[in-house]
Protein backbone atom coordinates (compact mmCIF):
# COMPACT_ATOMS: atom_id res chain seq x y z
CA UNK A 1 0.00 0.00 0.00
CA UNK A 2 1.70 3.12 -0.83
CA UNK A 3 2.06 5.99 1.65
CA UNK A 4 3.44 9.53 1.47
CA UNK A 5 4.04 12.15 4.67
CA UNK A 6 2.70 15.37 5.65
CA UNK A 7 3.83 16.68 8.47
CA UNK A 8 4.69 14.36 11.30
CA UNK A 9 1.50 12.08 9.33
CA UNK A 10 1.88 9.12 7.45
CA UNK A 11 -1.09 8.75 5.02
CA UNK A 12 -2.07 5.70 3.03
CA UNK A 13 -3.52 5.83 -0.53
CA UNK A 14 -4.47 3.89 -3.33
CA UNK A 15 -4.28 5.00 -6.81
CA UNK A 16 -5.96 3.23 -9.67
CA UNK A 17 -6.72 3.64 -13.07
CA UNK A 18 -5.43 6.21 -15.69
CA UNK A 19 -7.23 9.01 -17.34
CA UNK A 20 -8.87 12.43 -15.52
CA UNK A 21 -8.01 12.38 -11.60
CA UNK A 22 -10.84 11.97 -8.73
CA UNK A 23 -9.42 12.27 -5.29
CA UNK A 24 -12.04 10.42 -2.80
CA UNK A 25 -12.22 11.49 0.57
CA UNK A 26 -13.86 9.18 3.17
CA UNK A 27 -16.19 9.50 5.99
CA UNK A 28 -15.70 9.42 9.75
CA UNK A 29 -14.86 5.83 10.85
CA UNK A 30 -14.52 4.61 7.62
CA UNK A 31 -11.71 3.95 5.56
CA UNK A 32 -10.71 4.12 1.82
CA UNK A 33 -11.74 0.44 1.53
CA UNK A 34 -14.54 0.20 3.03
CA UNK A 35 -15.81 3.57 1.26
CA UNK A 36 -15.18 3.43 -1.98
CA UNK A 37 -13.58 -0.21 -2.66
CA UNK A 38 -16.61 -2.52 -1.42
CA UNK A 39 -18.88 -0.01 -2.67
CA UNK A 40 -17.54 -0.50 -6.11
CA UNK A 41 -16.83 3.22 -6.68
CA UNK A 42 -13.22 2.57 -7.71
CA UNK A 43 -14.31 0.07 -10.01
CA UNK A 44 -16.83 2.18 -11.46
CA UNK A 45 -14.90 5.27 -12.03
CA UNK A 46 -11.77 2.86 -13.43
CA UNK A 47 -14.42 1.69 -16.08
CA UNK A 48 -15.48 5.06 -17.04
CA UNK A 49 -11.69 6.19 -17.46
CA UNK A 50 -10.74 8.25 -14.88
CA UNK A 51 -7.96 8.03 -12.39
CA UNK A 52 -9.51 7.04 -8.58
CA UNK A 53 -6.96 8.08 -6.09
CA UNK A 54 -8.04 7.38 -2.58
CA UNK A 55 -6.54 8.04 1.01
CA UNK A 56 -7.51 6.75 4.33
CA UNK A 57 -7.69 10.21 6.42
CA UNK A 58 -5.76 10.73 9.29
CA UNK A 59 -6.56 8.71 12.40
CA UNK A 60 -8.56 6.07 10.60
CA UNK A 61 -7.20 2.82 7.97
CA UNK A 62 -4.11 2.37 7.44
CA UNK A 63 -2.69 5.98 8.36
CA UNK A 64 -1.49 7.47 11.61
CA UNK A 65 -3.05 7.64 14.86
CA UNK A 66 -3.91 10.64 16.56
CA UNK A 67 -5.12 11.46 19.99
CA UNK A 68 -5.21 15.10 20.42
CA UNK A 69 -8.22 16.79 18.72
CA UNK A 70 -6.76 19.73 17.70
CA UNK A 71 -5.14 17.60 15.02
CA UNK A 72 -8.18 16.40 13.77
CA UNK A 73 -9.45 19.91 12.45
CA UNK A 74 -11.10 19.71 9.31
CA UNK A 75 -8.79 22.50 7.65
CA UNK A 76 -6.01 20.28 8.92
CA UNK A 77 -7.67 17.32 6.84
CA UNK A 78 -7.97 19.38 3.93
CA UNK A 79 -4.29 20.10 3.80
CA UNK A 80 -3.73 16.31 3.79
CA UNK A 81 -5.92 15.96 0.61
CA UNK A 82 -3.85 19.05 -0.62
CA UNK A 83 -0.21 17.26 0.33
CA UNK A 84 -1.25 13.94 -2.12
CA UNK A 85 -2.21 15.76 -5.25
CA UNK A 86 1.56 17.42 -4.54
CA UNK A 87 2.69 14.55 -3.63
CA UNK A 88 1.52 12.96 -7.19
CA UNK A 89 2.22 15.76 -9.09
CA UNK A 90 -1.34 17.03 -9.67
CA UNK A 91 -2.01 20.33 -10.28
CA UNK A 92 -5.71 19.94 -10.68
CA UNK A 93 -8.67 17.32 -9.85
CA UNK A 94 -11.85 16.27 -9.31
CA UNK A 95 -12.75 15.88 -5.44
CA UNK A 96 -15.71 13.56 -4.01
CA UNK A 97 -15.86 13.49 -0.08
CA UNK A 98 -19.05 11.27 1.80
CA UNK A 99 -20.00 12.76 5.21
CA UNK A 100 -17.12 13.90 7.10
CA UNK A 101 -15.14 13.80 3.71
CA UNK A 102 -17.30 15.83 1.96
CA UNK A 103 -16.65 18.48 4.30
CA UNK A 104 -13.24 18.10 4.04
CA UNK A 105 -13.72 18.73 0.27
CA UNK A 106 -15.26 22.04 0.93
CA UNK A 107 -12.74 22.99 3.02
CA UNK A 108 -9.99 21.91 0.39
CA UNK A 109 -12.38 23.45 -2.43
CA UNK A 110 -12.22 27.21 -0.73
CA UNK A 111 -8.86 27.01 0.54
CA UNK A 112 -7.31 25.88 -2.71
CA UNK A 113 -9.58 26.46 -5.26
CA UNK A 114 -7.40 26.25 -7.76
CA UNK A 115 -6.44 22.70 -6.84
CA UNK A 116 -10.00 21.30 -7.04
CA UNK A 117 -11.76 21.42 -10.61
CA UNK A 118 -15.04 20.21 -9.36
CA UNK A 119 -16.51 19.14 -6.08
CA UNK A 120 -18.94 16.04 -5.35
CA UNK A 121 -20.24 16.56 -1.49
CA UNK A 122 -22.31 13.18 -0.53
CA UNK A 123 -24.12 12.80 2.72
CA UNK A 124 -23.86 16.60 3.52
CA UNK A 125 -26.39 19.30 2.87
CA UNK A 126 -26.68 22.42 4.77
CA UNK A 127 -24.97 21.24 7.96
CA UNK A 128 -21.74 21.82 6.49
CA UNK A 129 -23.04 25.60 7.96
CA UNK A 130 -24.93 25.30 10.21
CA UNK A 131 -23.41 21.92 12.06
CA UNK A 132 -20.53 21.52 13.72
CA UNK A 133 -20.00 17.66 12.66
CA UNK A 134 -20.96 15.35 15.00
CA UNK A 135 -22.27 15.34 18.88
CA UNK A 136 -20.33 14.70 21.83
CA UNK A 137 -22.69 11.21 22.32
CA UNK A 138 -21.08 9.41 19.84
CA UNK A 139 -17.42 10.13 21.11
CA UNK A 140 -18.82 9.16 24.42
CA UNK A 141 -20.15 5.93 22.92
CA UNK A 142 -16.92 5.25 21.46
CA UNK A 143 -15.01 5.37 24.68
CA UNK A 144 -17.53 3.02 26.25
CA UNK A 145 -16.52 0.08 27.75
CA UNK A 146 -18.74 -1.96 25.09
CA UNK A 147 -21.34 -1.60 22.63
CA UNK A 148 -23.79 -3.45 24.93
CA UNK A 149 -23.42 -0.11 27.39
CA UNK A 150 -24.30 2.44 24.66
CA UNK A 151 -27.67 3.55 24.89
CA UNK A 152 -27.68 6.61 22.26
CA UNK A 153 -29.48 4.96 19.41
CA UNK A 154 -26.94 7.49 17.12
CA UNK A 155 -23.95 6.62 19.10
CA UNK A 156 -24.36 3.00 19.33
CA UNK A 157 -25.13 3.05 15.36
CA UNK A 158 -21.81 4.62 15.00
CA UNK A 159 -19.75 2.35 17.38
CA UNK A 160 -21.15 -0.49 15.77
CA UNK A 161 -19.76 0.66 12.08
CA UNK A 162 -16.40 1.67 14.20
CA UNK A 163 -15.86 -1.60 15.00
CA UNK A 164 -17.21 -3.09 12.02
CA UNK A 165 -14.34 -1.40 10.44
CA UNK A 166 -11.62 -2.23 12.80
CA UNK A 167 -10.98 1.43 14.00
CA UNK A 168 -9.48 2.89 16.47
CA UNK A 169 -12.07 3.98 19.11
CA UNK A 170 -9.89 6.46 20.87
CA UNK A 171 -8.86 8.20 17.87
CA UNK A 172 -11.89 8.43 16.56
CA UNK A 173 -12.97 9.78 19.87
CA UNK A 174 -10.64 12.68 19.66
CA UNK A 175 -11.46 13.19 16.04
CA UNK A 176 -14.71 13.77 16.63
CA UNK A 177 -14.17 16.14 19.10
CA UNK A 178 -11.44 18.06 17.27
CA UNK A 179 -13.22 17.97 13.37
CA UNK A 180 -15.95 20.45 14.10
CA UNK A 181 -14.53 23.19 11.85
CA UNK A 182 -18.08 24.35 10.03
CA UNK A 183 -18.26 26.96 6.53
CA UNK A 184 -19.67 30.53 6.38
CA UNK A 185 -22.42 30.93 4.05
CA UNK A 186 -19.87 33.48 2.66
CA UNK A 187 -17.42 30.94 1.98
CA UNK A 188 -19.92 28.71 0.41
CA UNK A 189 -20.65 31.41 -2.23
CA UNK A 190 -17.22 31.79 -2.86
CA UNK A 191 -16.81 28.47 -4.09
CA UNK A 192 -17.04 29.11 -7.98
CA UNK A 193 -16.61 25.23 -9.27
CA UNK A 194 -19.14 22.87 -10.63
CA UNK A 195 -20.35 21.18 -7.23
CA UNK A 196 -22.94 18.52 -6.78
CA UNK A 197 -24.69 17.80 -3.70
CA UNK A 198 -25.69 13.93 -3.39
CA UNK A 199 -28.13 13.23 -0.40
CA UNK A 200 -30.23 10.20 0.27
CA UNK A 201 -34.04 11.29 0.95
CA UNK A 202 -34.18 9.41 3.98
CA UNK A 203 -30.65 11.43 5.44
CA UNK A 204 -31.49 12.79 8.57
CA UNK A 205 -27.60 13.05 9.38
CA UNK A 206 -26.51 15.86 6.25
CA UNK A 207 -29.22 18.73 6.95
CA UNK A 208 -31.40 19.77 3.79
CA UNK A 209 -29.40 19.92 0.70
CA UNK A 210 -31.59 22.05 -1.59
CA UNK A 211 -30.50 24.98 0.98
CA UNK A 212 -26.45 24.19 0.78
CA UNK A 213 -27.12 24.20 -3.16
CA UNK A 214 -29.06 27.32 -3.17
CA UNK A 215 -25.91 29.08 -1.47
CA UNK A 216 -23.78 27.57 -4.21
CA UNK A 217 -23.04 29.55 -7.89
CA UNK A 218 -22.62 26.36 -9.40
CA UNK A 219 -24.45 23.69 -7.28
CA UNK A 220 -26.40 21.00 -8.58
CA UNK A 221 -28.85 18.79 -6.09
CA UNK A 222 -28.83 15.04 -6.40
CA UNK A 223 -31.65 13.49 -4.43
CA UNK A 224 -30.77 9.48 -3.51
CA UNK A 225 -34.08 7.60 -3.55
CA UNK A 226 -35.13 5.74 -0.39
CA UNK A 227 -31.75 6.08 1.17
CA UNK A 228 -30.47 6.98 4.68
CA UNK A 229 -27.09 7.92 5.71
CA UNK A 230 -25.50 4.95 5.40
CA UNK A 231 -27.05 3.20 2.75
CA UNK A 232 -26.84 6.05 0.06
CA UNK A 233 -22.35 5.86 -0.20
CA UNK A 234 -22.86 2.67 -2.78
CA UNK A 235 -26.03 3.48 -4.24
CA UNK A 236 -26.57 3.14 -8.29
CA UNK A 237 -28.10 6.64 -8.83
CA UNK A 238 -25.54 8.15 -7.01
CA UNK A 239 -22.21 6.64 -8.61
CA UNK A 240 -25.02 7.25 -12.28
CA UNK A 241 -25.38 11.09 -10.94
CA UNK A 242 -21.09 10.78 -10.61
CA UNK A 243 -20.64 10.07 -13.65
CA UNK A 244 -22.68 12.31 -15.92
CA UNK A 245 -21.93 15.13 -13.35
CA UNK A 246 -17.89 14.12 -14.46
CA UNK A 247 -18.84 13.81 -18.04
CA UNK A 248 -20.63 17.48 -17.98
CA UNK A 249 -18.29 19.51 -16.07
CA UNK A 250 -16.10 22.06 -17.96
Amino acid sequence: MPRFRHDEVELAYLDEGEGDPIVLVHGFASNKEVNWVQTNWIATLTQAGRRAIALDNRGHGQSTKLYDPEEYRISKMAEDARALLDHLGLQQADVMGYSMGARIAAFLAAQHPRRVRSAILGGIGIKLVTGAGLPDEIAQALEAPSLAQVTDPMGYMFRAFAEQTKSDLRALAACIRGARDRMTPEQITAIAMPVLVAVGTKDFVAGPAEELVALLPRGKFLPIPGRDHMLSTGDKVFKAGVLEFLNERP
